[in-house]
């Protein structure tokens, strides 16, 4: 008989699993842990045990959780499908090869990403995690870094070896190939005989007879689509783009994007603001959090409950708060993203990522404006390219502080244009007071003229500016056309010379404002109202932007501007009428307006190096020979009469003002044209030059008219006809 203590223990366990049924359970388990793991590492599903979980894992494993994801699953699958351990059989030895493997990419990715703060950034579940932190902190100690790395990456090839199940003389074999094939490719080349030959008898076999030729055709047509665009740069005389350092097509954006939006949320949170980030989008220069705002429940008067939508000044009001929570300044808010029910929360990056000028070129957004004035501008803070066509512009107005980024901006818009045009197309005058910026471009064929760099000269350049301007109207007046593309269109037809866009570029406007501000002022203004039909555009830079310099009426006539970082709200809300500008990271973080819409976008803009543009000058140096019209003079506006460079616009209206009257003052034209004393006083000298009035009779007097109302004066050289 059983005695009394077994029929207790029988009774304790009234069922028992088999092994099978254990298995099952066992992978059933695994699957749901992985897939758990999954969703909430994709954050598709969210709560407290899922997000404690991961934040476990992240702590433990760091990047790797990925990995452990898919092993938690892979297991499972495994064990459900007996099949699958038949066909992929992993032993002991394979096991055991993952593990080192796995761990030596644990201690490499800690090792890579924490050069300073290793435990902190373990403490976010970034890198290796805690274990990768424990391999790297023995390891460092004992052999330093370097050493580390190495014992690193032979742990990772060994691990790999093992969980391959590589025997040694296969090791060997595949080694012993491989440095065959790196001995063949070091090898000089052997004469090509052969190619000579096959190219004689392409060019042979079409005499002989014509029906071989579809079969010597069809590889040609394949080779030729990819390399399209490059051939028709050549035909036309135009620099590559290998000119430019190879584009830069990494992603953009922090690996603790993550830590940062749980960061965001608690940190509103904790302040009563409940949000939600639901999209993050990662730039060059920042990352800008899509936060979506939640609601409020409040209890009516009835004793029901209601939903409140919280209100976008809140999330403002706490941008100091989030700037402390992310240790992270300045931080920008956009309220609301255009386009958007969301608000945008831009955070800087930890390391700024450069921006090429190539990777830009080489984009679709440049590459679908089909226009010879298409500019590259940068990469917005979703890191998608932004290019411009100046033409639809047709000016624009750059401001920032010093060492903000303008100058390279201008010499990214400047290497644009010379990629895209010829001389023929496209004539330079570049104003640099500053002496330093803009004189790498001297002795490149597109200019008018040598970089201007004196204040006085540049004065003189603008009046010719606008004499161009108005010669060129004339133009489109003798042959009826409108502006300059149906201009050029009759003269191609008729085989005769096409006239060339003109664009100027002035780096630093203050100066010549203090020399001469009414004059400047006067040509600039005049030249953004009238020079887009005539193919003439301004690109002015500066980096005072006070209301002296950037006057109203400049502004008013370019609608499009970029302003980088600057020192005030003040400057900043006179370049773009709005706050912002002073928040701005500098080194090339910009907002940019365009012509076309009043809502700012912030961009990173195009670095090229000033070995790039060494070699672009120097491509167009070389082609200096075949340019034709190298007798014209060094300064086009030597050709201007001292009647026409003196003359001011208004003489004509001062000289009806004074014809019929006995005596004329400075401030009677004042009063009657609307000017200033001095430039009312320079028109009584000019009108006393032509012979209208007579010399002065003392001080304060007027001056006498010496015309009539019937006396006209059209033999004067021109000087006041119309």
């Amino acid at each position: 008989m059983p005695s009394r203590k077994g029929r207790k223990k029988q009774q304790r366990l009234p069922f028992t699993l088999d092994k099978d049924l254990q298995k099952e359970i066992l992978a059933v388990l695994l699957i749901a842990m992985g897939g758990v793991t999954v969703l909430a590492l994709l954050s598709v599903t969210k709560g407290a045990v899922s997000e404690a979980w991961i934040l476990f894992l992240r702590r433990i494993f760091g990047w790797g959780v990925y990995l452990v994801a898919v092993a938690l699953i892979g297991g499972g699958v495994s064990l459900l499908w007996e099949d699958l351990q038949e066909r992929f059989p992993i032993g002991a030895r394979g096991v055991l090869g993952l593990e080192v493997l796995f761990l030596s990419l644990l201690g490499l990715s800690h090792l890579l990403a924490a050069p300073e703060d290793a435990f902190k950034l373990a403490e976010r579940g970034g890198g290796g995690g805690y274990i990768g932190w424990a391999i790297t902190y023995f390891l460092i100690t004992a052999v330093g870094r370097g050493v580390s790395f190495l014992l690193l990456l032979l742990a990772a090839g060994g691990g790999l070896v093992l969980a391959l199940s590589v025997e040694w003389d296969q090791l060997t074999t595949v080694l012993g190939k491989a440095k065959a094939r790196l001995v063949d490719l070091s090898a000089p080349p052997e004469p090509d005989e052969a190619p000579a030959v096959v190219e004689k008898a392409r060019k042979r076999q079409p005499r002989k007879a014509a029906a071989p030729e579809p079969q010597q055709k069809a590889p040609v047509t394949v080779r030729r689509p990819p390399r399209g665009r490059r051939l028709k740069r050549l035909d036309r005389g135009l620099p590559p783009l290998d000119l430019l350092n190879g584009g830069n097509d990494e992603s953009y954006g922090d690996a603790d994007v993550r830590y940062k939006k749980q960061v965001i949320e608690e940190t509103l949170r904790s302040f009563g603001v409940p949000v939600e980030v639901v999209e993050i989008s990662q730039g060059p220069t920042v990352t800008q959090f899509g936060v979506e705002p939640g609601f409020i429940e409040y209890s009516g008067s009835n004793g029901s409950v209601r939903r409140r939508k919280i209100r976008v000044n809140k999330i403002l009001a706490l941008q100091n708060d989030l700037a402390l929570a992310l240790a992270a300044a300045p931080i920008r808010i956009q309220a609301p993203v255009p386009g958007r029910s969301l608000v945008g929360i831009e955070v800087p990056n930890t390391e700024v990522s450069l921006v090429g000028l190539r990777g830009v070129i080489e984009s679709s957004a440049f590459g679908d404006i089909r226009s010879t004035l298409r500019v590259a501008l940068g990469r917005n803070v979703a890191g998608h390219p932004v290019a411009a066509d100046l033409a639809l512009m047709p000016h624009l107005l750059i401001a920032g502080a010093t060492g903000s980024g303008k100058s390279v901006c201008i010499n990214s818009l400047t290497a644009c244009l010379l990629f895209s045009n010829s001389p023929d197309d496209l004539r330079l005058l570049m104003i640099d007071p500053k002496m330093v910026e803009l004189t790498i471009f001297d002795g490149i064929p597109h200019l008018l003229a040598p970089v201007v760099i004196s204040t006085e000269e540049a004065v003189r350049a603008l009046r010719w500016v606008t004499l161009e301007m108005d010669e060129r109207y004339r133009l489109f007046s003798q042959t009826e056309t409108r502006n300059i593309d149906t201009y050029n269109e009759l003269m191609a037809s008729q085989s005769k010379e096409a006239l060339p866009h003109i664009v100027v570029l002035i780096d630093e406007l203050a100066d010549l404002m203090m020399v001469a501000p009414d004059e400047v002022e006067r040509h600039i203004c005049r030249i953004a109202q009238l020079a887009r039909a005539t193919g003439i555009h301004l690109v002015i830079a500066t980096q005072r932007p006070s209301v002296d310099v950037v006057t109203g009426l400049i502004k008013a006539n370019f609608p499009a501007r970029i302003s980088f970082a600057v020192t005030s709200q003040v400057d900043s809300r006179v370049i773009l009428d709005s706050a912002g500008a002073e928040k701005l990271l500098g080194r090339g973080d910009m907002l940019y307006m365009a012509s076309d819409s009043s809502r700012l976008v912030r961009l990173q803009g195009c670095f090229v190096s000033d070995e790039e543009l060494g070699r672009l000058v120097g491509f167009w140096r070389d082609k200096i020979d075949w340019i034709e019209g190298q007798a014209e003079p060094s300064f086009p506006w030597d050709e201007i009469t001292p009647a026409q460079e003196e003359m001011d616009e208004l003489l004509p209206q001062a000289i009806e003002v004074a014809r019929g009257r006995s005596s004329i003052s400075a401030s009677f034209l004042q009063r009657r044209l609307h000017i200033g004393y001095p430039r009312a006083a320079r028109l009584i000298d000019q009108m006393e030059d032509q012979g209208v009035i007579g010399p002065p009779e003392g001080a304060g007097r007027s001056r006498e008219v010496l015309i009539d109302e019937y006396d006209l004066q059209e033999d004067n050289d021109g000087a006041y006809s119309e």
